[in-house]
C-alpha cells in the first residue's frame, strides 16, 4: 500500500484508509463485533493504516470494536477518533465542545479505545456556542499532555479552520468529497489545505455507495439507514443522478476496473495530501477499494472526466437542511 502524508505537520499514512462508522451505526446491515474487528484485522493485513472511528458511532459501540480489533497492533496504526456532540440516553442531542467536554470525551474515548494517546482528534461538527479558539485550545492542552497527537476538524467552515490554526495548529480537515459532493472546490476548504499545509480526509468518497454502482431507485433502505433521510437517495433523485453512475461505468469499462475504483482513484488524484476513507462491512468490498490506489488516470483521462460530470447536473442536497446548517460554521 503507498502511503501519503497528510499535510505537513500531519501523520504518514496508508493511501486510502477505513471508515469504520457503517460496521455498526448508520446504516441497515451492520455486522456483528466479531465480524468488524475480523474485517477490520483483514484490513491491517491489506496495508491500511488510517482508522476513523467517532465516539458518536453507535454511539460508543464504534470505538469500542476498533480498540479491540487495533490494540495488537497500536504500533502500526492511526486511529482517528472525534468530540463535539452531547450524548444523553444514547441519543445524540446537539453540539457540545466546551473545553471541559472535551476533555471528558477524550478520556473516555481513550479508555474505550484502550489506548494511551489518540493518534487524531476531530471536532466533529463546529459549536455555534462555543468559539472555535477555545475548543482548540483545550485540544492544545491535550496534545501538551500527551493524550492527543493530532488535530483535525470535520465540516468547517474555512475561517473557521484559520481562527483554530492560529490557537493548535490543525493537522487534517475531514469533510465529504467525492465526484458528486464538490464544494470544498469552491468554498474555500481545498485552498485553505493548501495555504496552511493541512491534509485532506474526505469521508462519503463513494456517495454512501450510490458511486459503487449497486444501487437504483429500486433499491430498499432497510429500516434504521440514515440514507432515508437524505434527499439524494430519494427514487427521483437516484433516478436523475444516475448519470453519473454511467459516466464512472464507461470508465470502469475502458479501464479494466470497477466505478467505484474510478470514484477513488479520481479522488487521489486531485493532490496528494488527500486519503479517502471508504467503509464497508464485506472483504471483496475492501479489496476492491484497496486497488483503487493502483488505478491510474492520465492527465486526458481525468480532464475527460471532468469535462462529462460538468455536464451532469446532481439532484437533491446532501443532507435534509439541518444537518446541513450544522456544516461550513
Amino acid at each position: 500500500m503507498q502511503l501519503r502524508k497528510l499535510g505537513s505537520n500531519g501523520p504518514l499514512v496508508s493511501a486510502l484508509g477505513y471508515g469504520c462508522m457503517g460496521l455498526d451505526f448508520g446504516y441497515a446491515n451492520t455486522v456483528s463485533k466479531q465480524q468488524g474487528v475480523t474485517l477490520i484485522h483483514q484490513a491491517v493485513e491489506r496495508g491500511v493504516t488510517l482508522f476513523d472511528t467517532a465516539e458518536a458511532y453507535g454511539p460508543f459501540t464504534n470505538e469500542e470494536m476498533v480498540g479491540e480489533a487495533l490494540r495488537p497492533v497500536r504500533d502500526q496504526v492511526v486511529i482517528a477518533t472525534k468530540f463535539g456532540f452531547n450524548i444523553v440516553d444514547g441519543k445524540l442531542a446537539g453540539m457540545n465542545s466546551r473545553p471541559e467536554h472535551i476533555r471528558e470525551v477524550a478520556e473516555a474515548s481513550l479508555k474505550r479505545l484502550g489506548i494511551e494517546q489518540i493518534d487524531l482528534f476531530y471536532q466533529h461538527r463546529v459549536d455555534p456556542n462555543v468559539p472555535i479558539e477555545e475548543a482548540a485550545g483545550a485540544v492544545k492542552d491535550l496534545i501538551a499532555e500527551g493524550k492527543v497527537k493530532y488535530f483535525g476538524l470535520s465540516e468547517p467552515g474555512a475561517n473557521t479552520v484559520r481562527r483554530a490554526h492560529a490557537v493548535q495548529p490543525v493537522s487534517v480537515l475531514q469533510n465529504e468529497y467525492s465526484l458528486w459532493t464538490r464544494g470544498v472546490e469552491s468554498n474555500g476548504i481545498l485552498q485553505t489545505c493548501e495555504d496552511l499545509s493541512i491534509g485532506l480526509v474526505p469521508y462519503s468518497p463513494l456517495g454512501k455507495g450510490f458511486l459503487t454502482g449497486a444501487m437504483s431507485k429500486d433499491t430498499p433502505l432497510g429500516e434504521g439507514d440514515f440514507r432515508q433521510l437524505l434527499p439524494r437517495f430519494t427514487p427521483e433523485a437516484m433516478a436523475k443522478n444516475q448519470a453519473l453512475i454511467d459516466l464512472l461505468k464507461r470508465i470502469a469499462s475502458e479501464k479494466d476496473a470497477t466505478p467505484a475504483q474510478i470514484a477513488l482513484a479520481w479522488l487521489l488524484m486531485q493532490k496528494p495530501w488527500i486519503v479517502p476513507i471508504p467503509g464497508t462491512t464485506k472483504l471483496h468490498r475492501l479489496e476492491e477499494n484497496l486497488g483503487a490506489a493502483n488505478v491510474q488516470l492520465s492527465t486526458e483521462e481525468l480532464a475527460g472526466i471532468e469535462q462529462a460530470a460538468a455536464a451532469i447536473q446532481i439532484e437533491g442536497e446532501r443532507y435534509p437542511e439541518q444537518l446541513l446548517a450544522t456544516t461550513g460554521l
